[in-house]
């Protein structure tokens, strides 16, 4: 792997350091942990610069969804490591007096970890976090697309953390292929649905299990609102929800969005004013707004909306400007259901609106699709609420606000079916980086014969008994058998 990625360290480098149990101390996790947190401090106008050259993202927006985030992640962690880490007890049948038993996490050993352009500081160093909480070696791959923040990390954090457990390695998509070749202990990868299969299909050469976090479209259903107040609010979340993160490029930002035809309009009328107030006149030359990662990306989100039936259902915004790889946030009324619009994952500043004649059809027009990565829903109907969470799937779902449910790490991240599988933030970060190992402690004492060949009746009774944990029969049943060994050499003697 050396000579093929031209690297100054190996693979088995890093086998060898967990081989050699440094990383399973609670000291060096936390020593770890800490040195993140300074590196997160040290160096905070260097990621806003990194970020501003990436995505054109506001220091405040950096902070929210990248530095914040990591910050938060690692002082949870850090106050928490100690207890996740230590031994759980096991609750143990009856049957097996005497013994004990326990649940022990133990790393998985050598992880590997894909982070992702929208996000590239934050997503790289969030799953971190969980893979040194669980006392796992690392390498990074961050993503080739936001090169700024790559090159940040891969100077960075030798400075800061073990460069003997923990490694970053840049690259393209060559260099993430040889990467995949490699037998890992785990894979952790954010990113699009295609790429997500290639990693998979890579990792089950192996039988490496893997983690994708993934996305799709992620609706928002919008129950009609009377209360002019309401609806301010609810435009405010969703416009901040929409654009707010990345413009949109994010995977669990609003992809579009469902309502009755009767609040339609009061809908549109609240979002281009809330816009306004946001982003500003011209919103597309502001620096509330992050821009279009790249000419292809920009390209791809021009194409969506030039389509003929989409072009025409635009009721605000849509300019795009190619010189800054910016686009206006946008609305789309009703566009073709089998346009590129309502059938691929966004990603961009486009928010399509959806009419439905009674918004209790929400639920089937979603299910109709693949299962998105986070469903959100503004209804103050608690009837409708039960409905919305039986009858439909995603990795999420959030109730009267947008985005906010990626910030609690007492909740768990992740999708289901195409939006992905496997979870983190918090101690969930710490359990996919972990195996729980099951320990059964033992005495020699009290052995008992019924376990043991020859079979008969008796032995057949009792494992029926044993898998019933019906204590008392068991009793009977061994003192009958007791007593009548006993009558038995009596009676011969």
């Amino acid at each position: 792997m050396e000579a093929e990625l031209g690297l100054g360290w190996s693979l088995a480098e890093l086998r060898q350091t967990f081989s050699c149990g440094r990383t399973k101390s609670l000291a060096w996790r936390k020593a770890q942990l800490r040195a993140i947190l300074e590196l997160i401090h040290d160096n905070e106008q260097k990621i806003y610069e990194a970020l501003r050259l990436d995505l054109g993202k506001h220091p405040v927006e950096a902070y929210r969804d990248e530095i914040g985030v990591v910050e938060k992640s690692a002082n949870y962690s850090l106050s928490c490591v100690e207890k996740w880490m230590s031994p759980k007890k096991g609750h143990i049948p009856l049957l097996f007096f005497p013994s004990k038993g326990e649940v022990l996490p133990e790393p998985l050993g050598l992880v590997l970890i894909f982070g992702s352009w929208n996000f590239p500081i934050s997503l790289v160093l969030d799953p971190l976090i969980g893979a040194i909480s669980a006392g796992n070696t690392v390498v990074l791959k961050p993503s080739e697309l936001s090169s700024a923040s790559s090159a940040f990390l891969a100077k960075t954090i030798p400075l800061y953390l073990d460069s003997n457990a923990i490694k970053v390695i840049e690259g393209g998509a060559n260099v993430a292929e040889k990467l995949l070749q490699q037998r890992w202990d785990k894979i952790f990868f954010t990113g699009s649905p295609q790429v997500g299969r290639i990693v998979m299909s890579a990792a089950a050469k192996h039988l490496t299990p893997v983690t994708l976090e993934l996305g799709g479209k992620c609706p928002i259903i919008i129950d009609s609102f009377s209360d002019p107040s309401d609806i301010k609010v609810l435009a405010k979340r969703i416009a901040g929800g929409k654009w707010g993160p990345c413009c949109g490029q994010a995977c669990i930002a609003i992809d579009y969005a469902l309502v009755e035809h009767k609040f339609a309009s009061t809908l549109i009328e609240f979002l281009k004013k809330t816009i306004a107030r946001l982003y500003g006149e011209d919103p597309k030359n502001t620096r509330n707004l992050s821009r279009i990662v790249n000419k292809r990306h920009f390209d791809r989100i021009r194409k969506i909306l030039e389509e003929p039936g989409v072009a025409v259902s635009i009721v605000h915004g849509g300019s795009l400007n190619e010189n800054n790889l910016t686009i206006e946030p946008t609305i789309l009324l009703n566009p073709p259901l089998d346009a590129e619009i309502m059938t691929e994952e966004i990603f961009g500043p486009l928010l399509p609106i959806i009419t439905l004649t009674n918004i209790e059809e929400s639920i089937e027009f979603i299910n109709a699709r693949p299962k998105p990565l986070a469903l959100y829903a503004f209804t103050k109907n608690e009837k409708f609420k039960k409905q919305i969470l039986t009858d439909t799937s995603s990795g999420s779902v959030t109730f009267n606000d947008v985005l906010v449910e990626f910030a609690c790490d007492s909740l768990p991240f992740g999708g289901v079916g195409q939006s992905g599988f496997g979870r983190y933030h918090g101690k969930y970060s710490f359990e996919t980086f972990s195996h729980d190992k099951a320990v059964l402690h033992r005495s020699f004492f009290f052995d008992l014969e019924f376990r043991y060949p020859p079979w008969n009746d008796l032995k057949m009774k009792f494992v029926r008994l044993a898998y019933n944990f019906d204590y008392l029969k068991i009793v009977i049943l061994l003192l009958g058998d007791k007593l009548k060994k006993t009558f038995t050499s009596g009676h011969l003697n």
